[in-house]
């Protein structure tokens, strides 16, 4: 499996979702100007990074179970 580059894709993207999320918490836990300059752009982000994931993953699970 790890050679499978729709897997390595689907990884990259799932770890982007958790980049982005702990950039959102702890962007929203410091407050002050990057928080409200970021953090709905950073949910906003965060929500189309995770709806990608999402494809990808069915995507995975749907050739891999023989399409």
């Amino acid at each position: 499996m790890r050679d499978d580059p729709l897997f390595l894709l689907m990884a990259a993207v799932m770890i982007g979702v958790v980049v982005i999320l702990m950039i959102g918490i702890g962007g929203f836990a410091k407050g002050g100007e990057f928080n409200r300059k970021y953090g709905n752009k950073l949910m906003q982000l965060r929500v189309a990074a995770q709806f990608i994931a999402v494809l990808l993953i069915l995507l995975f699970v749907w050739l891999r179970s023989g399409g």
